[in-house]
């Protein structure tokens, strides 16, 4: 009897220790959700007040730089800024030289223009205001082939005592202590940088918006995207405010927005120029090659920029970069080119307006006396998801996840985002589901679950190098000196470019092969493209569709590659379009 007391007293103790047990669980989870709740509300508060110092730093400059404009006209009146605006790079450079124009004069009236054209575009995310100050100095640099001429950098490039924020407030509030190699040297040729211009959040995107700064919209139509993700850059450039800009490319990112926005643009070898100070999303990604290089009105002032980077001050500064000059023989040759070309690349469809600007400009050619064959780049279907995609974001998302921590994400970033944020199971659940119905959607999810191990990295390092040798190889067979090939237009509505990626593959490509590659606006979109879209098989993206809809007038551009380290060659076939189309148009 007294046994069976003790048990029931135990059993009493029991039941009192799990109702304890089951209260404290419920005091601490509830502890636990305040907590968290509470560090949630906090970060979303220091993200907010971040913004908040951002904006009001931009708004500060851009209120300093009018009080500047304003009191220079007053001491100025007779300046003819719409004479000097008109002139182009070489052009600008030789009055400069000569002095019948002074730093002064070109300094203030591309400030102004940059000001208004920003207000109109939303391009610029600070005005760099010691540029003032270098203004007064400058003549010390009066033998730089840019002396005088004033610059604008995507937002990315280190310029000393501001944020490079890549468009993550993650990255706000941390001024980088000296300058780039690239602005070091630019300063060297007596040029001023003046501005930073926007980019997309993350920098992985051809849209231009961020939480930070907005959306940059396009200069031949406010209710486009100008590209990215050097798209600050395009829309200053095309809208007037700048006659020479410095952008960065790992996926088209120079040449989509000098597409979208009708000017030039140009992605060197990889290497050819200092990346030291030009910062990532993230480091240490090698199977993709980026590139920093110029963007302008015309090809001369591409070529004219790189003249003045590739310089013994860049050489020294970075010694990883290999001491070639600019050949200024190759770009001024004259002998006929045998060109590669294609209007599709068997992977996607091309828009109207980008088969129709390669057919045009192919008969230009033909006429001038080049001679054309057809060529057709390799295993499209493989390298895209495996080797592009997979190698850049071969830790399966984790790095670029982890910059957007502490901040909203940018509404065109949302798709993409989402799928990032899927766990490794699922995504590999999915893209086994999708195989059989959709291959390419299939290989996509599953490129986004990364490489795995380092083993496996270097396979794919090991790929990407055999894949490089083999369409050196195609290209050597076919015999061709250069290629002609579309790009990614006409301008794309807002929020499409976080929905599709289609014929993005046009661009980053040439990133994978590490080829340069340069971009020339050559015609716009006519009535007839729109109506020969409005055609097009079912099977065609629909997406794309919508994406591009309504771009009659916008600009139409066409690609131009060489083979690695003929930046020069790529240049002048550049050149050889744009004169044979201004020619043309005559």
């Amino acid at each position: 009897m007294q046994a069976l007391q003790n048990i029931q007293h135990l059993l009493k103790g029991v039941k009192m220790d799990n109702q304890t047990a089951a209260l404290l669980t419920g005091v601490a989870c509830a502890v636990g959700s305040v907590v968290v709740l509470v560090k949630k509300i906090s970060s979303h508060r220091k993200a907010e007040e971040k913004i908040r110092r951002a904006k009001n730093r931009r708004e500060e400059s851009l209120q300093r730089a009018e009080q500047a404009v304003l009191r220079y006209k007053e001491s100025h009146p007779t300046t003819d800024s719409f004479f000097i605006l008109a002139l182009s790079l070489s052009e600008l450079t030789k009055q400069l030289k000569e002095g019948s124009l002074t730093p002064e004069d070109v300094f203030y009236s591309y400030m102004e223009k940059t000001l208004a054209v920003n207000k109109k575009l939303n391009c610029c995310t600070e005005v760099l205001l010691e540029s003032l100050d270098q203004l007064k100095t400058v003549g010390s640099n009066k033998d730089g082939l840019l002396y005088g001429v004033p610059v604008s950098i995507k937002e990315n490039l280190a310029f000393k005592d501001h944020d490079c924020s890549c468009g993550v407030v993650i990255n706000l509030d941390q001024p980088v202590e000296k300058d780039s190699v690239l602005v070091e040297v630019l300063k060297k040729q007596g040029a001023i940088p003046f501005v930073k211009t926007n980019l997309p959040q993350a920098l992985l995107s051809y849209d231009c918006s961020n939480p930070i700064y907005g959306q940059t919209v396009n200069p031949h139509n406010p209710q486009k995207t100008s590209g990215g993700s050097s798209g600050g850059e395009g829309a200053l450039i095309g809208g007037g405010g700048s006659l020479l800009g410095i952008g960065t490319d790992i996926g088209g990112s120079i040449r989509i927005p000098a597409s979208f926005c009708g000017i030039c643009g140009f992605k060197p070898t990889g290497g050819r120029l200092s990346l030291q100070g030009v910062r990532p999303i993230y480091r240490g990604q090698k199977t993709v090659s980026s590139s920093a290089g110029p963007m302008a009105r015309d090809v001369d002032s591409l070529a004219l920029c790189m003249q003045a980077l590739l310089c013994d001050h860049m050489f020294s500064l970075d010694p990883t970069v290999p001491p070639l000059p600019f050949n200024m023989e190759i770009y001024r040759t004259s002998k006929p080119l045998r060109i590669g070309y294609l209007e599709n690349d068997g992977y996607t469809q091309p828009s109207p307006s980008m088969a129709r600007g390669v057919r045009e400009v192919k008969a230009l050619l033909e006429e001038a006396g080049h001679t054309f064959v057809p060529y057709c780049p390799l295993k499209m279907n493989e390298i895209v998801p495996e080797l592009w995609l997979r190698g850049l974001l071969a830790d399966g998302t984790t790095s670029l996840l982890q910059k957007l921590k502490g901040g909203p994400v940018d509404p065109c970033l949302k798709p993409q985002v989402f799928e990032y944020r899927l766990p490794k199971w699922l995504k590999k659940i999915i893209s086994f589901l999708l195989k059989p119905v959709s291959p390419r959607t299939s290989a996509r999810i599953s490129a986004l679950c990364g490489v795995g191990s380092v083993p496996e990295l270097w396979k794919q390092h090991a790929a990407v190098e055999d894949y490089i040798h083999e369409t050196i190889a195609h290209w050597r067979s076919c015999k061709i000196d250069v290629l002609l090939c579309p790009v990614i237009g006409p301008a794309y509505n807002f929020l499409y470019c976080g929905k599709t990626s289609v014929n993005t593959n046009y661009t980053f490509l040439y990133n994978l092969l590490n080829f340069p590659a340069g971009v020339v606006t050559v015609s716009t979109v006519t009535a007839e493209d729109e109506e020969e879209f409005e055609h097009y098989p079912n099977k065609f993206n629909k997406v794309f569709k919508e994406a591009v809809a309504g771009g009659e007038g916008l600009p139409v551009a066409v690609q131009c590659v060489a083979l690695p380290w003929q930046d020069e060659l790529c240049l002048h076939f550049m050149k050889e379009v744009e004169q044979l189309v201004k020619q043309s148009k005559k």
